[in-house]
């Protein structure tokens, strides 16, 4: 789930993110995982898998989830790296149509919570998030006005120009609620629904960072910035990290998560078709899904883990919970829809 890193690379958490260039300087063997720019892990946790299995973990970041998906398909042939983690549900039909992975089945796929896998065994669910309206707590009390707590309310005249959400082109936070606005009114209503959100000032911007940073009053960033918008879509994740980097913390989250506005996202790893490395691909696979890296996860990359037995912080239980119900859509719907719904949406929001 790119973006969502929120400040640890300013805060230092220990978190690991390495060059896929060069050669490791003992000759020891190195596996190369290919993934957008939001993969992080505790050194401990590396060091672990790379002293147990004996692979040297490189790391190419390749921008966002989109870019990286697409880059990943042209040079499928000659790939970059041996696995590559990051597609998510909203993107997964693409890489699989374009035949960017091949067959492997991760140990461990057995302790899979029910919902989250897909039929056949290229690619393996690694964690999961939810797509989801944030507010700011302090302008809604400043007001004296209730937050949204549905899509509906987010067309209603109390809260017009106050929503920014990304461009869903360009964004997997932006796409995702798309997907979730075509879930919860169907084909022939989500078009309808945005022509009331856009007439009710709803701001687009191109990407999570900008919108969560820069345009949200509820944010760290946002308030350096004076920000004016006080609902945003990102993750119901996104309190938990506005505590967790808070200095001091604050005894409760400054932003909330509006439950009836969330989509569930899922993301994937898979080994690479052409893998140079598909030994060292697959014990690396193994490795994304053991309880010691799943428990790593949330407050590294602020996901959720899919695996049974895995514990998440006090703080995501606190601040931070799973939506109860989240919209969901079927991959294949997903890819039969995905292109035309955006090519739609851009026509109707940004024109």
């Amino acid at each position: 789930m790119n973006n969502k890193k929120f400040l640890a690379a300013v805060v230092g958490l220990g978190l690991v993110t390495l060059s896929a260039c060069g050669s490791s300087s003992d000759g020891s063997k190195s596996v190369t995982l290919v993934s957008h720019d939001s993969w992080a892990v505790s050194k401990n946790v590396l060091a672990d898998f790379e002293k147990k299995s004996g692979y040297q973990v490189k790391v190419l970041e390749d921008g966002d989830a989109g870019q990286a998906v697409n880059k990943a398909i042209l040079t499928k042939d000659n790939p970059q790296g041996d696995v590559f983690f990051g597609v998510d549900n909203t993107l997964l039909s693409r890489a699989l149509d374009n035949g960017l992975f091949q067959s492997y089945e991760a140990k461990g796929a057995d302790r899979i919570k029910a919902g989250y896998g897909v039929d056949g065994d290229k690619v393996t669910p690694i964690d999961t998030g939810d797509i989801c309206v944030n507010y700011d707590k302090a302008y809604f009390t400043e007001h004296k006005l209730q937050p949204p707590t549905s899509y509906d309310d987010l067309i209603k005249p109390a809260y017009k120009n106050l929503l920014v959400t990304e461009n869903a082109s360009t964004s997997s936070p932006g796409l995702g609620f798309l997907l979730g606005s075509a879930a919860k009114y169907g084909d022939d209503g989500w078009q309808g629904y945005w022509k009331k959100l856009k007439a009710n000032g709803v701001k687009v911007v191109d990407g999570w960072e900008q919108a969560y940073n820069e345009e949200f009053s509820g944010s760290a960033g946002g308030k350096k910035a004076k920000a004016d918008r006080p609902l945003v879509v990102s993750y119901a994740s996104s309190p938990p990290a506005e505590v967790i980097y808070a200095d001091p913390k604050p005894k409760t989250a400054p932003t909330g998560v509006a439950q009836g506005t969330c989509f569930r996202q899922i993301e994937y790893a898979g080994l690479l078709s052409n893998a140079a490395n598909a030994k060292g691909g697959k014990a690396l696979l193994d490795f994304l899904l053991t309880t010691e890296f799943q428990q790593d996860m949330p407050l590294n990359m602020f996901v959720y883990p899919v695996v049974n037995g895995a514990q998440v912080p006090a703080e995501f239980t606190q601040y931070g919970p799973q939506a109860k119900n989240p919209e969901t859509m079927d991959p294949a719907k997903i890819a039969d829809n995905r292109d035309d719904w955006v090519k739609s949406w851009t026509s109707l929001v940004l024109k």
